[in-house]
């Protein structure tokens, strides 16, 4: 008559965003007290973009080729972080800093999964998998 589910087991809860929060407020507190908010912020969406893309490919950590790839991936953004300024104004900085952040952790995902299918020894070069 009544169908019993047995309680599914809980996986833990996973604080990877507060981890990667956690570790980016004293980086943007120091650009405060620097007083270059704006390169902070920069620098805050840059970091967040790389580690959320780091936490999403973990499978890949034991690669040289993927570390190589998020260096490499860093560097080309040493130049954004000494370049752009985001304007001071009344638009709320989530308003243009959320897309920016956005497509540059899908840029990130790109980059890596391209480094995969160059690097990768699982994959034979007409493109079938071993």
């Amino acid at each position: 008559m009544f169908d019993y589910d047995p309680p599914k087991e809980k996986e833990p809860i996973d604080y990877t965003g507060l981890k990667i929060a956690a570790i980016l407020a004293p980086v943007l507190l120091v650009f405060i007290f620097l007083g270059k908010v704006d390169m902070g912020l920069t620098v805050c969406i840059v970091l967040g973009s790389i580690a959320l893309a780091i936490k999403i490919r973990w499978n890949l950590r034991k690669h040289v080729w993927f570390w190589a790839t998020i260096v490499f991936i860093l560097a080309l953004h040493v130049p954004l972080v000494l370049i752009v300024r985001w304007p001071q104004g009344r638009v709320p900085t989530l308003v243009y800093t959320l897309p920016i952040g956005i497509a540059d952790f899908l840029i990130i995902l790109v980059a890596v999964g391209l480094a995969e299918k160059l690097f990768s020894k699982s994959h034979s070069p007409d493109g079938k998998k071993e």
